[in-house]
């Protein structure tokens, strides 16, 4: 182990040593420098893309890059590694796909590049970009989640597609059990995407990412991109590690040149309540005035609540929709993209929603309940108020939350406003309607929970 290995392990986590080592990060590190912004490209042409590239973007309407791709898209393509920070809805994907479909399109073969994402929902939403933009080369990805037959996988990776797409867990189970042939695949690999790299360097992910980044080229044989909208203190490290030579240098680029990546069209509200009647709250703000015709996301921290909720509206009659890790994959691709089509106006959610999916009408986002880590937060209220439009999220807080609240403003630098829309007497009034309702869906809980037992089962789907 070099001194550099050593040196990074000691900054970082314990649990996660073993993972920033093996992403390649540790040992390429070349004195981070953010670009002067008179070198930013204002075109395409000026990043370094193709024009068969150019022209393919410009059929779906994308004309001009957004600042990480104007600064990120042309390191990338000379070769070096990156980090990449910006808010969300700032076009991060297509900043490290353009370049990856160009580089690949002079050298197919399969698997060129491996990205790893936090969750399913954002794995189908990169593969859907990648389809629209890897048209032109007959481009071949695939998603590799939970949720789906893990044999049907398997076949497919041994066809070698060009780009896989996968969750951590998923892609760990095939590499366990799938043999030498899935794990050969990936010898070539020229390109590690870690997105959302902010949680996918955690504790909960350390054992995962360690199985799906052994099989991989060795550090200075790839080049290993992170892209996140939040700089948490693990990456920071790894930016201020000092380098070996002869790696691939490092290239750092923060939009906002901070930690925190609120939108700035963002209102921030909350509602100080009682814990017993969070419920009716959430039934007015649906049938206020102000609210009751936006696209609508709710938070919750737990995949029973979400559950419970959505049972509950739909027996009073709302178009509401469910989103958490408790459902098969079939039924959550139907209720995103429900929502989507503004089928439903309401999606109630775990934090699985939270990151990386775009969505851009939403224009409210409630956390029904408050998230235990400020960055979550973040990622929850970034669904909204995306691309400088507007947006505004409600927090419920009731006394055992206060603690929470403050860490929140404290991490943000924002103090947030107390709601002034919502009627504590009109609340009074539906207490017992919400109530009978709430009691009906608790009793058509009693099997929840154990379809997720037998999907497991089925498809060997012990990880997201």
């Amino acid at each position: 182990m070099t001194t550099s290995d050593i040196n990074l392990e000691k900054s970082l986590n314990i649990k996660q040593k073993n993972v920033n080592r093996q992403t390649g990060l540790s040992p390429i590190l070349h004195h981070p420098k953010q670009q002067a912004d008179p070198l930013i490209p204002h075109t395409f042409k000026e990043c370094g893309l193709h024009a068969w590239l150019i022209e393919t973007l410009k059929k779906v309407s994308i004309k001009k890059p957004t600042a990480i791709q104007a600064t990120c898209i042309g390191p990338i393509l000379e070769g070096q590694n990156c980090i990449g920070s910006a808010k969300t809805g700032s076009g991060k994907t297509m900043a490290f796909t353009l370049p990856i479909i160009q580089i690949l399109s002079q050298d197919p073969y399969g698997v060129f590049a491996l990205i790893l994402t936090p969750t399913r929902e954002l794995a189908l939403q990169i593969s859907d970009q990648l389809a629209i933009i890897g048209t032109s080369i007959n481009l071949k990805h695939t998603t590799i989640i939970g949720g789906v037959d893990m044999i049907t996988q398997a076949l497919i990776l041994v066809k070698r597609p060009h780009i896989v797409i996968a969750t951590p867990g998923r892609l760990a189970d095939h590499i366990r059990s799938s043999g030498q042939e899935t794990i050969n695949a990936f010898k070539r690999v020229r390109f590690l995407v870690l997105d959302e790299a902010d949680r996918l360097l955690t504790p909960n992910f350390s054992k995962d990412m360690q199985e799906c980044i052994r099989i991989l080229p060795k550090a200075e044989n790839r080049q290993t991109l992170l892209f996140t909208a939040t700089i948490t203190d693990a990456i920071r490290k790894l930016q201020t590690q000092s380098s070996e030579s002869g790696k691939k240098p490092l290239f750092l680029y923060n939009v906002i040149k901070s930690s925190v990546t609120i939108p700035s069209s963002l209102i921030q509200t909350y509602i100080f309540i009682p814990s017993h009647v969070k419920e009716t709250y959430l039934y007015r703000i649906f049938n206020t005035q102000e609210y009751k015709e936006k696209s609508t996301i709710v938070f919750t921290n737990r995949t029973r609540t979400a559950e419970l909720l959505c049972r509950m509206f739909c027996i009073l009659e709302l178009k509401v929709t469910a989103l958490h890790s408790e459902m098969p994959q079939k039924k959550r691709i139907q209720s995103l993209e429900r929502f989507k089509a503004e089928a439903s106006k309401i999606l109630i959610a775990t934090d699985v929603a939270s990151r990386g999916l775009d969505i851009p009408f939403v224009k409210l986002i409630i956390n029904y309940d408050v998230p235990k880590d400020p960055n979550d937060y973040i990622h929850r209220v970034g669904r909204t108020a995306r691309a400088e439009k507007s947006g505004e999220s409600i927090t419920f807080v009731s006394q055992r939350d206060i603690l929470l609240i403050q860490a929140i403003e404290k991490h943000i630098s924002t103090r947030m406003e107390k709601n002034s829309y919502i009627s504590d007497f009109k609340v009074t009034q539906e207490l017992n309607t919400v109530s009978s309702a709430k009691i009906e869906a608790e009793i058509s809980m009693t099997n929840f929970g154990k379809l997720r037992e037998n999907n497991k089962r089925k498809h060997g789907d012990f990880n997201e």
